[in-house]
């Protein structure tokens, strides 16, 4: 039987986690390591300032104690995977976006970039959510997921090593087209917010950037915001090589001006 070790960055109690559990748990056989609070936008970090603990939840399903994402990833491959490693990871569903250059800030891709990084084919799920308006359900993303898994247990992971999926479920929609996609370029502006505490005390609280974006030149297809506008389901290839390729003859002359 299958095996899939899965994670998230929103917590060990997380809606979106159970909904993907309860998606998957017949596919396959289920092993979850995820934090035990809250991690979002803490990106492709490690724990190197103090020790971690696993701590049983329920049979296969541990959380992982001040852990990061990347933690859970990084432990449960060394420590519950050691004789056969897992033959996919899945991380989340997520309560909100992963797009554009947004997924360097996220944990929940950062799983799914342990994952290839370790040489297993990985997924990161986003739900895209609208927060003036009431927390989906999260159907659509759970179902859309399982046909991806189900594809991917059937058919191979269709990407190279050291590439993830990185999906975004459209809001309020039943049903919807999966499409593949490129990483849009994210617009971004300054969301802090800055209050007192009843001491005078000044603290900042950072807010939500609307999803603002532009696409990028010269390229073919939709990018993932062009996706979600759309209502489709958008799925991106992701690398973890972030070498600039097209710069290299650019600043290999200008070293050796």
């Amino acid at each position: 039987m299958k095996h899939i070790l899965i994670s998230n960055d929103d917590g060990y109690e997380s809606v979106g986690l159970l909904k993907l559990i309860a998606a998957l748990k017949d596919l396959a056989h289920i092993t979850v390591v995820a934090p035990a609070t809250e991690k979002s936008a803490c990106g492709h970090s490690l724990t190197l300032n103090h020790p971690l603990s696993f701590v049983s939840v329920d049979d296969d399903f541990y959380k992982l104690d001040n852990g990061t994402p990347s933690d859970c990833i990084y432990l449960a491959l060394h420590s519950l995977f050691e004789q056969h490693k897992p033959d996919l990871i899945v991380s989340g569903i997520n309560h909100g976006s992963n797009m554009g250059e947004d997924i360097t800030y996220s944990g929940t891709a950062a799983a799914a970039m342990e994952g290839v990084i370790h040489g297993i084919p990985s997924i990161a799920v986003s739900q895209v959510m609208d927060y003036t308006k009431p927390t989906p359900d999260f159907e659509l993303a759970a179902s859309t997921v399982r046909i991806l898994v189900q594809k991917v247990l059937e058919q191979g992971f269709p990407l190279p090593p050291r590439q993830f999926l990185n999906v975004n479920i459209p809001y309020g929609v039943d049903t919807a087209e999966i499409v593949s996609t490129y990483a849009g370029y994210r617009l971004y502006g300054n969301d802090a917010h800055l209050h007192r505490n009843p001491r005078g005390l000044e603290y900042y609280w950072l807010g939500l950037h609307p999803l603002e974006f532009r696409t990028r030149e010269g390229q073919e297809g939709l990018c993932d915001f062009e996706a979600i506008e759309r209502n489709k389901v958008s799925v991106s290839p992701i690398q973890v090589d972030m070498s600039a390729y097209e710069s290299l003859h650019t600043l290999g002359a200008w070293c050796e001006a």
